[in-house]
């Protein structure tokens, strides 16, 4: 492994990966359960160790503004740092037994280049407890040509940050809540260190973009809406918003679908505060706009995508569009 995110302490070793900061035992793992402390020595246990891999569209991740109509190598592991009870990839994020197939980084970025994908993608589970292996991978791809991103719930450490400074092009962050109350009850986590984390990746010039799953009577008032916009502006106003909509899995399969009014009016209150707001998981609302004529610049229809897009500047007025088009 090329980078070290921990540090010895007197009777364990303390992870630096993410704001959990794990003080680990000896024979024991941290929180994700694959960061284990072998002889006061922190082992990722499932470095190279790939659970699942695709060429999926990036705005699958989803990343709007982000070289749109290309394609991204996905790959994750097991395991994460969150234990969220409406998990959507719970089969391997919540997974105990380390399984995997085995690649080298080098192997990655070779899979990525057969496949005619512009970027990969650290996903499907949560990469920062895999950051290490990719690191790796990052550092050969860029030496590629190849982008690199996160798909992250933004529970980075600052260590972990500060690492990804020259090699993570973007990152989807998931803002699951604008209330502590439901990261520590519904995720195991804390929501200071993920407005954080947001805040730093933006600052490092970093593309982001923000998405958040509505969940019914979890986190949908207008209040918390209205406070999730709001602190999205004070960053950037031109960071893109998608909203999803949440399906029953995992601990919460009785609970119902979010209503499409529900998702509507998220939308609305979004664009009070922001120039691109998208409905994640519906076919509506997944255009974009020029935020200053209005003039229609990518077209979504599923993953067929068209832009009107002329060097990154809107064809009518040729305001330059926030993003990464090339």
């Amino acid at each position: 492994m090329g980078v070290s995110l921990f540090k010895k302490e007197k009777g364990y070793v303390m992870c630096l990966a993410c704001n959990h900061y794990c003080k680990i035992l000896e024979g024991k793992t941290g929180i994700c359960g694959v960061r284990k402390n072998v002889n006061s020595s922190l082992v990722l246990l499932v470095y190279g160790k790939i659970a699942s891999w695709n060429a999926d569209p990036i705005e699958k991740k989803p990343l709007y503004h982000f070289l749109p109509s290309t394609n991204t190598f996905s790959i994750g592991t097991i395991g994460c740092n969150f234990k969220c009870i409406f998990c959507q990839n719970y089969e391997i994020s919540q997974e105990k037994d380390i399984f995997g197939e085995e690649f080298s980084p080098r192997e990655i970025v070779e899979k990525a280049i057969k496949a005619e994908c512009s970027s990969i993608a650290y996903t499907y589970n949560e990469p920062t407890i895999f950051l290490e292996f990719a690191l790796d991978c990052a550092k050969i791809a860029k030496k590629k040509g190849i982008k690199n991103v996160l798909v992250t719930n933004g529970y980075m450490s600052k260590e972990a940050i500060l690492l990804c400074k020259n090699y993570i092009d973007a990152m989807n962050i998931d803002l699951k809540s604008f209330s502590d109350k439901f990261y520590q009850e519904m995720c195991g986590a804390k929501l200071l260190p993920v407005l954080n984390t947001i805040r730093e990746a933006h600052r490092m010039r970093i593309w982001i973009e923000i998405t958040t799953l509505l969940i019914p009577g979890k986190n949908d008032s207008e209040e918390e809406l209205t406070n999730i916009a709001k602190f999205i502006a004070s960053v950037d106003k031109n960071i893109p918003w998608h909203i999803s909509r949440f399906f029953p899995m995992y601990k919460m399969k009785d609970e119902k679908p979010t209503e499409i009014i529900s998702l509507q009016r998220a939308f609305e209150i979004g664009k009070k505060y922001l120039n691109y707001v998208y409905l994640g998981n519906l076919e509506d609302e997944s255009d974009t706009f020029c935020p200053k004529c209005k003039n229609l610049l990518i077209k979504r229809i599923g993953y067929n995508i068209t832009s009107f897009l002329v060097n990154g500047r809107c064809s009518k007025c040729h305001k330059r569009i926030e993003g990464v088009f090339q």
